[in-house]
């Protein structure tokens, strides 16, 4: 995620901001330019951009929930470009569910900003049977087992999010049940979205053969995969092959995973070119020396990607462990999953030079 710059008074600005603290003005973020800027009211529910004086309205979710900072510059719509995608919210009659519903949008904003940013297709479902859709879904007291529980998970362009995952203890609780060294809203949001963007991108276009070349045969049935995943575990050199243990269940979640952490990795290096980060270790271990000096948005190789990540994490890491946590980014990429890692930024690469 990139840094932001008040255009009043050259206060620093992060993502989520709604209010320069330092001069008061009002922030909104437009979508179509991926940029945070000041905006002044002009009446009548509109908000013209300081800059030149552009007219937007804020989010409908801004007007009447606060949950969100995004602007509207079509005078037809309602919701942003985000928060159109939502078919279902939760209900905000329970206390604690409006908290909930914003840390998910605040994470959900972070997945569409990287898919804008990557020139992939955003568009609701309601507008495109081809669009993509969210479900914030809550269990019900009825739900007595794991099995009766709302499921996260993928369904033909519509992604259902248990809002439960929002609550870091319910989280936690569900991390450690499941064996998952990571486990964050934001990466549900990225796994989810992969599985979104193979139908898009790779079911039916000139892919699909590398995809089973890299990843396996799809068609292998997919609920006998996971039964014998969760009966009998990952096999005994997955991490020589895949990127988790869940990505070796079937090739449909090995790409999921890869996906995600394709995400995880161009997002993190674009923060840390925005906050100027240079890894130089002052103990040997000259290669991890690097320049985080490119915008991973546009990199037109994946190994360049790579070749940044690498000493990042490593640093990362040990930042989380001075600090007392467990490691920020507990995997390992192995060849083959490096290998894997490049085939989505073609992909994906491929799909955006295609627009």
């Amino acid at each position: 995620m990139k840094l932001f710059t008040c255009p009043g008074c050259g206060l620093r600005l992060h993502f989520e901001n709604v209010v320069c603290t330092r001069c008061g003005v009002t922030l909104g973020f437009i979508p179509e330019e991926t940029l945070l800027t000041a905006f002044e009211a002009a009446g009548d529910g509109a908000w013209t951009r300081t800059a030149d004086g552009r007219r937007y309205r804020t989010c409908a979710n801004s007007l009447e929930h606060q949950v969100c900072n995004w602007m509207v510059a079509q005078e037809n719509e309602i919701f942003c470009v985000a928060c159109c995608l939502n078919r279902t919210i939760p209900d905000l009659s329970q206390s604690k569910s409006r908290a909930l519903w914003h840390r998910l949008e605040i994470e959900k904003r972070r997945l569409v900003y990287a898919m804008l940013r990557l020139g992939l297709p955003v568009v609701s479902r309601s507008r495109d049977p081809a669009g993509l859709e969210f479900d914030f879904l809550a269990d019900t007291p009825a739900s007595f087992s794991e099995r009766d529980r709302v499921m996260t998970g993928h369904d033909e362009g519509l992604i259902t999010i248990n809002v439960a995952e929002a609550d870091p203890a319910e989280r936690t609780r569900m991390r450690d049940q499941m064996a998952e060294p990571y486990r964050t809203v934001l990466g549900h949001f990225r796994h989810e979205s992969g599985h979104y963007y193979w139908d898009r991108l790779v079911r039916d276009s000139a892919a699909l053969e590398g995809f089973r070349a890299m990843f396996g045969d799809e068609t292998l049935d997919y609920g006998k995969a996971l039964e014998h995943h969760y009966a009998s575990g990952p096999p005994p050199d997955w991490r020589e092959q895949f990127v988790s243990e869940y990505a070796s269940s079937h090739p449909w979640e090995d790409w999921a995973e890869t996906w995600a952490h394709y995400l995880h990795i161009v997002d993190t290096l674009e923060t840390a070119f925005s906050y100027g980060l240079r890894i130089r270790p002052r103990a040997g271990a000259e290669n991890l020396e690097v320049h985080h000096d490119f915008d991973p948005y546009l990199a037109n190789d994946a190994g360049v990607l790579v070749e940044h990540w690498l000493p990042l994490s490593v640093a990362l890491n040990s930042l989380n462990r001075s600090m007392g946590h467990e490691h920020a980014y507990p995997f390992a990429l192995a060849p083959r999953v490096i290998e894997k890692l490049g085939f989505v930024h073609d992909v994906v690469h491929g799909a955006s030079a295609g627009k």
